[in-house]
């Protein structure tokens, strides 16, 4: 019996080719192109380095800073003390932070920002003054009190249209309970619960006891205000009172729901 011919041959090796070739792009690199690869990593990794740390395009040329209400922002560089030159990358962020906040007291919080290639950016935010005390050691003098009851300035003139704080609490037992920078905070508390228009005709906010504060306001008119404790509903108490009652020269929202007024 006769073999398949040449063509019939052709035909099955057609219909079976077998089993694929691997592509030439599964093989594995050589040992070559392995350490050539090393290589440029390699030089790569020490070219950023040295753009870094030992270039002069990423060096602190230029210190900034803004947010400053009172404070200039020549104070706030100057206190911030960032050496120029050094390279940007290793500026201690966290330590012009700590820095700036113990030189000055004013500064609430900042944000310290590289500015690539060459600057540095300061973000304050100063504290604002939302009653002032009378510095009884330097005669003409006020510490200003912001809204976390932190005493941080000193100033030779009262901000126009912050309260001051009259302390006077009767007795004894008051400061042994609560303790006077309690009382300062309580106070804190309702100055910063005050409605726009009772806060800008504020002159004294007055503390007898923790549940004892009042308000002396221009013209005379006069406002018991109780504890610190349920501000808003205070606050809109004293707001409907006053406009049903323009006339009264005292008010009471010590009970925001049983306010009283008086006077005419």
């Amino acid at each position: 019996m006769a073999g398949p011919t040449t063509a019939e041959r052709g035909d099955r090796e057609h219909l079976n080719p077998g089993p694929p070739r691997p592509p030439l792009l599964r093989r594995l690199p050589g040992p070559r192109v392995l350490v050539a690869l090393a290589v440029c990593l390699a030089l790569v990794a020490a070219g950023a380095v040295w753009v870094l740390y030992g270039s002069q395009w990423t060096r602190v040329e230029r210190v900034s800073a803004s947010g400053t209400r009172v404070l200039t922002p020549g104070q706030v560089v100057e206190a911030a003390d960032v050496a120029t030159g050094s390279p940007l990358i290793s500026v201690d962020t966290d330590e012009i932070e700590a820095r700036l906040l113990r030189k000055l007291p004013r500064i609430d919080s900042v944000d310290v920002v590289r500015s690539w290639p060459h600057g540095i950016g300061l973000k304050i935010t100063e504290r604002v003054p939302v009653l002032i005390v009378e510095n009884t050691g330097k005669e003409g003098k006020y510490v200003e009190v912001d809204a976390k009851g932190v005493r941080y300035a000193t100033v030779s003139r009262a901000p126009r249209g912050v309260p001051a704080l009259e302390l006077t609490v009767a007795g004894t037992a008051g400061p042994r309970r609560f303790g006077t920078e309690r009382l300062v905070r309580e106070a804190v508390l309702v100055a910063r619960s005050l409605p726009a228009a009772v806060a800008r005709a504020t002159q004294v906010v007055k503390v007898r006891s923790y549940d004892s504060v009042s308000l002396r306001m221009a013209g005379g008119r006069t406002v018991d205000w109780g504890s610190g404790e349920k501000g808003r509903a205070k606050a809109r108490t004293l707001t409907a009172l006053m406009k049903a009652a323009p006339r009264a020269r005292h008010f009471d929202v010590s009970v925001p729901t049983a306010p009283a007024s008086s006077g005419s």
